[in-house]
């Protein structure tokens, strides 16, 4: 009988010897694919890296002439603003010239006043 038991343990053995060695090519591939996957998806990473890279070495000097423009155009207005409220200011003074000397009542004043400043 110990015999029998002995065939018996070492074909149990041989058994899950062949199972462990089947889980573990198995792990293997499983493994060798996640490694090529993610080699694959490194090439394509950097791939897509230099392509964005490329567009942005492309579009940046027109990004830096449109953006030039933009300040420029901003600075003008400001420029055109300022120009603007120095001569209403003027004007202003002159309205109020005009009323102290009696040729426009306090009212004309006002309403060419609030006018002006409702510009500013």
């Amino acid at each position: 009988m110990s015999t029998k038991k002995g065939k018996y343990i070492e074909k149990l053995l041989k058994k899950a010897d062949s199972t462990l060695q089947d889980g573990i090519k198995s792990a293997d591939n499983i493994i060798d694919g996640a490694v090529e996957l993610g080699a694959a998806t490194a090439k394509q990473a950097a791939n897509t890296g230099k392509e964005i890279h490329g567009r942005a070495k492309q579009d940046g000097p027109k990004l830096q002439e449109k953006g030039m423009k933009t300040i420029n155009d901003g600075i003008s207005r400001v420029k055109d603003i300022k120009s603007n409220t120095g001569d209403d200011l003027a004007l202003l003074e002159k309205l109020a010239s005009l009323r102290d000397s009696g040729i426009i009542n306090d009212d004309e004043f006002n309403e060419k006043k609030k006018k002006i400043l409702d510009r500013i």
